[in-house]
């Protein structure tokens, strides 16, 4: 039965029940025009004017001949200028293509070329690094830069700002359906090159709403804004807290002075942070010169927190703490620890699923397993992504069965919470970024002296897991350690770069001529928190 015999004839509500992610910040602006959307350093934004030059640049956009559909990236760290940006590209109907700034010139040219973009926003100090441009030159892109430096016109790059000048402020008329390609986020995935995550406007919007409603988000509601739009965790707090009439304090990156002061001068109520920022603030020789009392909720995120710092950070920072987890291919958050438990339960648990998604755990059959029982962890509801961009294959593994595959190995236990216990993909998750096993130990074996590699995480009070590589040598070749890392790093980017090599005599090996990675994890395990 086909919609229109099911509804009696009657069509469905088009334009009239569209949801679109530029409306987040529509309505905020209607609601909230004089209040401050956004912060940097001294710099205050009201939703009035990220509402008014998101719709210039939108127009801009659509001037320039872009149509609804076409890809445009933005090669950007945060600032006012980037948000603009982004809600300007999603008023367009254009499809986003964020660069991880921290990739190397290798990768971002494959991403621009196997998403097919031609037009690209770049802050100009990015612009300014040779690799960089010279790739960008390269593919002849279209470029607009954000003048961080003041050296974009230098560079004889048109200017953000400028171009809005003589633009409408007035949203153009773009159609825009809620199952409409939003965006392509690119993941490290187990093969060498990233994949891209497609979410549409609707799997957004609706992890929007259910963060604002279990994170209890409130209009005088701040947050500190470190982690980088360009991120899926990023995006959708931006998006969250915006939509409320809430703040976000932007920043390049993570300092805890900077979060700190940020924290007091702005009021924030929030912070979100990994593991190893709440440790820096903790330690910091500067902490009691800042009154943190007003934060009335501290999210951590990627990765549980270690029962010695929990207890301190609670008891200095803010009492009220969640853990929020999630993944690019399932608009964040799926799951989160509420604040009453924190203390109950220490060790590798993610929390309950949330109102957005389902949460179950699986096995190789496809049959859903009771609580306590070990599978894999899968997702379903409206935040799943789309699937992968040009990658049949990999979209219909990611969802066999009828539910979105983690790859991750975990239970639910007793009180439904998820306990992550092992990865049945090689990706390694250090500091916030998802890095490709693979794609370490190809880097390795080009080395001429590398004749076999093997790349895991191994446990880090800091990073959550840290990269590590263990190779074994050619017969009769020379190198050492210092040398492998060199090469790797003028290979990789610095998030990809191994915080470990050791050169080993024989690989551990199976029967059949595989590597057990397993072995040197265990073997290794220590090796990072001994050291501490």
């Amino acid at each position: 039965m086909d919609n229109l015999t099911a509804t009696g004839g009657v069509t469905g509500p088009g334009r009239i029940g569209r949801v679109a992610i530029g409306d987040l910040l529509k309505r905020a602006a209607r609601r909230f025009p004089d209040r401050v959307a956004l912060t940097d350093g001294g710099r205050q934004v009201t939703f009035t004017e990220l509402e008014r030059d998101a719709n210039r640049f939108a127009n801009h956009l659509v001037q320039r001949g872009l149509k609804p559909g076409e890809k445009i990236s933005t090669i950007c760290n945060n600032s006012v200028e980037f948000v603009k940006a982004l809600f300007g590209i999603h008023r367009a109907g254009l499809v986003w293509v964020p660069i991880n700034t921290m990739l190397g010139p290798s990768d971002m040219d494959y991403i621009l070329d196997h998403a097919e973009v031609r037009f690209a926003i770049i802050d100009d100090n990015l612009h300014a690094q040779a690799d960089r441009r010279a790739a960008l030159e390269a593919r002849g892109m279209e470029m607009i830069a954000v003048d961080l430096t003041g050296n974009a016109g230098k560079a004889g790059l048109q200017e953000f700002n400028g171009l809005l000048a003589g633009q409408s402020d007035i949203e153009p008329d773009i159609e825009i359906n809620d199952r409409d390609l939003a965006m392509i986020i690119y993941t490290s995935g187990t093969t060498s090159r990233p994949k891209g995550a497609m979410h549409c406007h609707l799997a957004v919007v609706m992890a929007v709403m259910s963060n604002c409603i279990e994170m209890q988000l409130a209009r005088d509601d701040g947050i500190t804004g470190q982690f980088p739009l360009f991120h899926c965790a990023g995006h959708v707090l931006l998006l969250s807290y915006l939509s409320v009439g809430g703040r976000m304090a932007l920043m390049r990156g993570f300092d805890p002075v900077v979060c700190m002061e940020a924290i007091v001068r702005d009021k924030l109520t929030v912070f979100v942070g990994l593991s190893l920022m709440y440790q820096a603030i903790l330690d910091h020789p500067r902490r009691r010169e800042y009154d943190l009392s007003g934060l009335r909720c501290c999210i951590y995120t990627m990765a549980p927190m270690g029962k010695p710092l929990l207890e301190r950070a609670m008891a200095d920072m803010c009492p009220n703490f969640v853990l929020t987890s999630g993944q690019t291919e399932m608009y964040p958050a799926t799951t989160m620890s509420r604040p009453e438990v924190q203390l109950d339960r220490f060790g590798n648990y993610w929390g309950e699923s949330l109102i957005v998604n389902e949460t179950a755990i699986m096995d190789d059959n496809g049959n859903l397993l009771p609580r306590g029982e070990i599978g894999e962890l899968v997702h379903r509801g409206p935040n799943v992504m789309m699937g992968y961009y040009k990658d049949l294959k990999s979209t219909e593994e990611a969802r066999k069965f009828g539910w979105h595959h983690t790859g991750d190995l975990a239970l639910i236990d007793a009180n439904g919470e998820v306990l992550f216990l092992d990865r049945k993909k090689d990706m390694i998750k250090s500091g916030g970024e998802n890095v490709a096993s693979v794609k370490i130990e190809e880097t390795l074996l080009a080395h001429p002296a590398v004749q076999n590699a093997a790349v895991v995480g191994l446990p880090h009070p800091q990073w959550g897991e840290a990269v590590s590589a263990f190779v074994k040598l050619k017969p009769g070749a020379v190198a050492d350690e210092a040398s492998i890392e060199a090469h790797c790093r003028k290979h990789l980017g610095g998030f990809q770069v191994p915080k470990l090599v050791r050169i080993l005599e024989e690989m551990p090996m199976t029967a059949t001529g595989k590597l057990r990675k397993v072995e040197l994890r265990q073997q290794y395990s220590g090796h990072f928190v001994e050291r501490v």
